[in-house]
């Protein structure tokens, strides 16, 4: 399986880099940045693009592949809906469009969050911004799944790129056991969730939405598989 990754700077992209350079099945990994991650292996290749909004320049290089792990993304504090929408919504489509007319059957995983307002209309913006997102990709002709994580507990020295998060991890460090032993209906490990984008990608799902329990569910499938 040859995937494309957005977004691999990130603390899920990190976990979904990493496993994906473990995994057997999968042959390469071309990653799309906008600027240079410095990391080297036999089965990874990056494409830097300064703007993401315009892919049109290396739509040769996105021809034949299998799955996209679309983890790019934002916080949304502090932010306004028109500045949030351009990032998550814009750039994102601006991506998903192409690759859905260069390989109609690629499986593209969208990380999306626990909460997401698929009516569009609720009182969270970023909710309403991420709903919008979902029901745009679920229009495209190829084979899109929206994955819903809640609480991420970065595995394997990942870390968060927000300084406030890892702040958040590094107080809450000593609950990670019991959190996801109490919670495995709101909590997943950063491992956990790339497993299952893979897993996904490889096996499809049984529906369109992966909320926390079906990411977990599908991660432990892939486990013992």
């Amino acid at each position: 399986m040859k995937v494309i990754l957005f977004g691999a700077s990130g603390m899920v992209g990190q976990a979904v880099l990493r496993e994906c350079m473990n995994d057997s099945g999968i042959e390469k990994v071309l990653s799309i940045a906008r600027s240079p991650s410095g990391f080297k292996h036999l089965k990874f290749e990056e494409k830097t693009q300064p703007d993401l909004s315009d892919l049109s320049a290396m739509e040769e290089d996105l021809i034949g592949y299998h799955a996209c792990f679309y983890c790019l993304g934002v916080s949304s504090a502090g932010m306004s809906e028109a500045a949030y929408r351009s990032i998550t919504f814009d750039l994102t489509l601006a991506a998903a469009r192409p690759l859905a007319r260069l390989n109609p059957g690629m499986s593209f995983i969208y990380i999306s969050g626990a909460g997401t307002d698929s009516s569009e209309r609720g009182r969270s913006m970023w909710a309403r911004v991420k709903g919008a997102t979902e029901n745009a990709l679920l229009m495209l002709p190829f084979k899109a799944v929206m994955f819903r994580p809640g609480g991420i507990i970065p595995m394997h020295g990942i870390q968060s790129k927000t300084r406030s998060y890892r702040l958040l991890y590094s107080l809450t460090r000593p609950l990670w056991g019991v959190m996801l032993a109490a919670f495995p209906q709101s909590v997943s490990t950063s491992e956990q969730v790339a497993r299952a984008m893979i897993a996904v990608a490889r096996q499809g799902a049984p529906q369109s939405i992966m909320e926390v329990r079906d990411i977990n569910a599908a991660a432990g499938r892939a486990a013992s598989a």
